[in-house]
């Protein structure tokens, strides 16, 4: 039995892999639409970059809504400095054969998540939690049909990525991730203490290369360009495969540790503007938080899958 899912992506090298693992599991996941949000570049950017990313895997007819440009509160802050200026540079993407749908991803959240059983779909949020928090805000009784958030976000102990304390896509919008943290639905936390053990290291890009089709060709180049500023900035031995972890997980989730706390964000402007805290002993849960995966497992994973599109 498939599981039916939303994507929200600002692709964004490890948004591709994400969204292309998804594609490349057609019977465990049922990618029922791809909504786009501001984030690592502007909204024009990563919307045409996922109609790229779709044509690429042979999927062009997947709808694609495009959502919101900006925060909710803040002026938008972007990433081109890891992304380049695309947001995807590195490969030579396909052009889109068709366009954005017509419907704002915001409006497409609610109207079909309204239309779907109690507790029945999954929402994969791996940008900024913008589309998402502003469809709670507009539609409360969305929450009771989803049956669980999954999120590439927030850092609990490797510290932050964008600044000592906050992670880039609860940076971006914290007062929508507050809107997530609150809304009750059951959420799952892909944290950078996590995702940091997920890195493409030379020999595993190596696997990547030998793939030897388009879309192997294709995500090759994203790992050679987006792990240079990884390498040479942060001191890792390849580019943090983020977004991809979020997938993985609905796919094989025995690969992750999981523990137990409620996660909060600030939303006050200072250095913790964007910091994520977890209780891990004396509040209610509100979230699982994966603190640890089988990396050997996840790349395993990454490869037979995406070399089979």
């Amino acid at each position: 039995m498939t599981r039916p899912i939303i994507l929200d992506t600002d692709p964004g090298h490890d948004d591709a892999f994400a969204l292309l693992l998804a594609l490349a599991s057609p019977e465990e996941i049922e990618l029922r639409g791809v909504t786009t949000v501001a984030g690592n570049v502007p909204l024009a950017k990563t919307t045409y970059n996922a109609l790229r990313l779709l044509e690429l895997a042979g999927a062009g007819d997947t709808p694609v809504y495009a959502g919101c440009a900006r925060p909710m509160v803040n002026a938008l802050v972007t990433a081109e400095y890891v992304h380049g200026e695309s947001g995807l540079d590195g490969p030579n993407l396909p052009e889109p054969t068709r366009g954005a749908a017509s419907a704002h991803a915001v409006d497409y959240l609610v109207d079909e998540l309204l239309a779907a059983d109690e507790r029945s779909t999954t929402v994969c949020l791996i940008g900024p939690m913008t589309n998402m928090g502003m469809a709670l805000v507009k539609e409360p009784a969305i929450a009771d049909r989803i049956a669980e958030i999954v999120i590439m976000g927030g850092s609990f102990r490797a510290g932050g990525n964008i600044t000592p304390a906050a992670e880039f896509n609860v940076f971006v919008d914290p007062h929508a991730a507050h809107v997530v943290f609150t809304s009750g639905v059951p959420l799952t936390i892909m944290s950078l203490d996590v995702t940091h053990q997920a890195q493409a290291t030379p020999d595993r890009v190596a696997r990547f290369r030998a793939i030897g089709t388009p879309v192997g060709d294709a995500l090759t180049a994203m790992l050679d360009f987006a792990g240079q500023y990884d390498i040479a900035r942060l001191g890792f031995s390849g580019y943090p495969m983020h977004d991809p972890t979020v997938i993985a997980y609905l796919l094989e989730p025995g690969m992750f540790t999981a523990h137990q706390a409620h996660v909060s964000v600030v939303t006050d402007s200072g250095p913790s503007h964007g910091l994520t805290i977890a209780n891990w002993s004396d509040a209610p849960p509100n979230a699982q938080v994966m603190m640890a995966l089988d990396a050997d497992r996840f790349f395993d994973l990454l490869v037979a899958r995406l070399g089979s599109l």
